[in-house]
């Protein structure tokens, strides 16, 4: 992998997932094991190239594609109630870690997000740290912690906002890029051969419809970079899911096995990704199903309840579902998913 750096870190794409903290050091992804933010040397001072959301502080909020974050302190000002951080006296700015981050905003740097499974259950990964891509951030501030001091004086706080990049920014890998060049280069061939062909002979409605432009290499190419990303980066959520399942169906049961004796399942969104679900590509948003299941659920011909009942909307012959969603402890998945998806289609 390549070396520590400010921004993408070669050969790892978001989503790719690492047991412990010392494997997400030795990747680069964060200088520490420990500590929540992450520092390197630029131009001779210190920045943050990297922040861990795994439990901390409870004025953190994450909510995916923004995040509110609660700077760093030295050990001795920290306590715990009920296993939540928290401080005995207020934030410093000039505390390196927060002066990092501070310069990181100031210079509009993009830091790497990694989440642990101990962050918000909508977001975590089950039992990892998860690298989850670039954001920007877009607003530092001092505020008012919401748990006062042991002594009950007011706690000062050091409080970033940061926002996702969106897919398409993300830093590609370098294969990434040449299939990306290779798309690229085969419209501009399309172009120049439907330029060469009949160009003169089109009907009125394709004559108003090429007035327009190309639609593919014009309209969609962001569209087309991120589904690139997607169909090769690291799709460890989906293993972990598929893995805990062991291939098998959560709605039907049905557990396949191929010619070499492996179980073949599919990882599907609850909450879809992209436009216009925007859903995340996490755990909690995973179910493991067989390939006629996944169809069904991505055509809302079954939603869930909240209590995982299964009501089929739509029948198939010979085709029978659990009563309820098979869940497995370790696999937590996300009522908010659930009731998304469930709304969607019953609003259709």
């Amino acid at each position: 992998m390549g070396e520590q750096r400010i921004g993408h870190i070669e050969g790892i794409a978001p989503g790719a997932e690492f047991y412990r903290r010392v494997q997400v050091k030795r990747n680069n992804l964060h200088s520490n094991t420990v500590r929540g933010i992450s520092r390197l040397v630029d131009d001779g001072v210190y920045v943050a190239d990297a922040i861990v959301l795994h439990g901390g502080y409870e004025d953190d909020h994450d909510d995916w594609d923004s995040i509110r974050y609660t700077g760093a302190s030295p050990d001795v000002d920290k306590y715990k109630v009920n296993g939540v951080p928290r401080l005995r006296r207020s934030q410093s700015w000039d505390y390196a870690d927060n002066a990092a981050l501070k310069r990181t905003y100031q210079r509009g740097h993009p830091v790497r997000v990694i989440r642990g499974w101990k962050g918000d259950a909508r977001y975590s990964p089950i039992d990892c740290y998860r690298y989850d891509g670039l954001y920007i951030v877009t607003d530092i501030r001092t505020a008012v912690a919401q748990s006062p001091a042991p002594d009950g004086t007011p706690i000062e706080i050091c409080q970033f906002d940061l926002k996702r990049l969106p897919e398409e920014k993300q830093d590609p890998t370098s294969l990434e890029h040449q299939i990306v060049n290779l798309l690229e280069r085969q419209d501009t061939v399309s172009e120049e051969s439907a330029g060469d062909e009949g160009a003169a002979e089109q009907p009125e409605e394709e004559e108003e419809a090429a007035e327009d432009g190309p639609v593919q290499a014009e309209r969609f190419p962001e569209t087309r970079t991120a589904r690139v990303q997607r169909l090769v980066r690291d799709d460890a959520v989906i293993r972990n899911v598929k893995r805990l399942h062991d291939g098998e169906c959560q709605v039907c049961g049905l557990r396949l096995l191929g010619p070499n004796g492996k179980p073949y399942s599919e990882g599907a969104h609850i909450r879809p990704l992209g436009k216009p679900h925007r859903g995340p590509d996490v755990e909690p948003n995973v179910l493991c199903l067989c390939p006629n299941c996944h169809v069904r659920l991505d055509i809302g011909a079954i939603v869930i309840e909240d209590d995982w009942s299964i009501v089929v909307r739509a029948g198939a012959f010979g085709f029978d579902v659990r009563p309820k969603l098979k869940r497995h402890r370790r696999h937590t998945i996300h009522l908010d998913y659930v009731r998304y998806h469930r709304e969607w289609w019953l609003s259709r």
